[in-house]
């Protein structure tokens, strides 16, 4: 992001810069003529220059977020309880909470926050212009898209990260069909609560859906997380696991998208007996990292030594030094990701490209945290497709592309052959991208329909594998593995 916008800006500088080196290269006093060689083109030195600003830029842009991301202390500041709060406190809960959960009715538009944080750079340079209480408007706004009734509510999950109570804010939708597995959504890197609207509706019509904000993300809580990659990783699913049993939930269906589909895998390798099916959509962090990937992809020197200085920030560190620009920025960088939720409203490309910044201009603890996680952006440090064998045979597994998503599809197949004697049922959209449920909302509502009625059946391992419209990858069993079932009280190493 921080690169496009200085190519933008060099644009506007090359024809000044242009007209300054004809000059000295036009005046026999400069005494730099000894520098130029006949056959010099201004167009050329002028790009040059640029880049080499560019890169020194970049640099000092890198010292500087390195300073402020990793040594800036955030100041959290809670508020106190008001006595609206206190008193919605005692009204009656859904049997499915406990106590010292904290619910609101959403439609009725009285969400007042527990507790509220600082924007990231926003107690100290007062930066970036968000907070808790913008994110929330923000998200209020999109989903009242929703047409189906929708409460919030913060789950107190202990001190699970840090020595602080954490706080999952969640969203559920209603308590049709209780006899059915719930529907549980995780979401993924730098998204919320509010970017599954447009499915919420037809997901929630044959069951109760809850989607959640994970921890670091969101409204929810920000701790620290661990740096080293499988701690981190493993803080994340406790904190699934304490949500659920805050929220007295027995089993479910588990739902994730890129990061949240690599969470949602871990989370049913080390609790198989809470997961009914894993739904797992354009999953992140599955395929090992090419040892050739330099020769698939030829990347200018340049480019590599720019993205060597950038290694070290978090992935969305763009948006935050953007500040009061962040969103105007998201608008210009991602437009094909505004345009997926356009009927969200009226103005739906300003309200989610907002959303998107407030959900990622606060402090970036789940980012930090995927930082740790991944080798590079497109790759885990410990990728899942090295520990799928340790999912029990039991658990039934659902994955959906889109056909025209960065993230590899190879691993979908792999898993077929890996797990012969278990349903797994690989579909790809055609013509969706990475966010295949914005692409697609209708299909891709089927396809988790149809995996949720797999599920109420209640059988798993009776299932037809013969091949569907949109399957294109079919089941082998020309692999024979050794499945070793694991126990439900035994707790699987997250080791690869």
């Amino acid at each position: 992001m921080g690169f496009g916008m200085g190519c933008e800006f060099a644009q506007l500088l090359r024809p000044t810069i242009s007209s300054l080196i004809q000059r000295i290269y036009l005046n026999p006093d400069a005494g730099l003529l000894f520098w130029i060689p006949p056959s010099f083109n201004i167009n050329s030195m002028a790009d040059l220059l640029l880049k080499i600003a560019i890169f020194f830029g970049l640099v000092m842009m890198k010292i500087l977020l390195f300073v402020l991301e990793r040594f800036v202390p955030h100041q959290d500041t809670r508020k106190r309880r008001t006595k609206e709060e206190k008193k919605s406190e005692h009204k009656p809960m859904d049997p499915l909470y406990k106590e010292k959960t904290y619910i609101v009715d959403y439609s009725s538009g009285e969400i007042d926050d527990k507790e509220s944080q600082s924007g990231w750079l926003g107690s100290w340079l007062k930066w970036c212009p968000t907070s808790i209480a913008m994110l929330r408007q923000a998200e209020k706004k999109i989903l009242s898209y929703v047409k189906t009734s929708i409460r919030g509510a913060y789950v107190n999950i202990g001190p699970v990260v840090g020595k602080d109570d954490c706080k999952i804010w969640t969203i559920s939708l209603t308590d049709n069909h209780p006899e059915r597995p719930p529907l549980v959504m995780l979401h993924g890197l730098g998204a919320g609560v509010a970017l599954w609207a447009l499915n919420l509706d037809g997901l929630a019509a044959t069951r109760h859906v809850y989607a959640v904000d994970l921890l670091g993300f969101g409204r929810s809580s920000r701790p620290v997380f661990s740096t080293d990659a499988l701690d981190a990783e493993r803080e994340f699913v406790q904190s699934i696991e304490e949500w659920r049993k805050e929220m007295r939930l027995d089993k479910f269906i588990l739902l994730g998208h890129s990061m949240g589909g690599f969470l949602a895998t871990s989370y049913a390798i080390r609790y198989p007996s809470r997961v009914s099916h894993l739904i797992l959509a354009d999953p992140w962090g599955f395929p090992e990292k090419p040892a050739d990937l330099s020769q698939r992809y030829p990347i200018p020197l340049w480019v590599k030594m720019i993205a060597y200085c950038l290694q070290p920030l978090n992935p969305l560190w763009g948006i935050r030094i953007a500040g009061p620009m962040g969103p105007k920025l998201i608008e210009k960088v991602r437009p094909d990701l505004i345009r997926k939720f356009a009927a969200l409203s009226g103005d739906g490309d300003a309200t989610v490209a907002e959303y998107i910044f407030h959900c990622n201009a606060q402090t970036p603890s789940g980012e930090a945290a995927f930082h740790s996680m991944m080798s590079s952006f497109g790759w885990a440090k410990y990728p899942m497709i090295n520990r799928i064998p340790s999912l029990k045979r039991d658990v039934p597994l659902s994955m959906i592309y889109g056909s025209r998503s960065w993230v590899d599809h190879c691993p979908g197949q792999q898993i077929q052959q890996m797990r012969p004697s278990s349903y797994v049922d690989v579909q790809i959209i055609r013509g969706a991208g990475h966010h295949v449920y914005a692409d697609s909302k209708d299909k891709f509502n089927d396809l988790v329909l149809k995996a949720c009625a797999h599920t109420d059946l209640g059988n798993p391992l009776n299932f037809d594998l013969s091949p569907k419209k949109e399957t294109i990858l079919e089941p082998s069993t020309d692999i024979q593995l050794d499945l070793k079932p694991v126990e439900q009280d035994e707790k699987p190493s997250l080791q690869p």
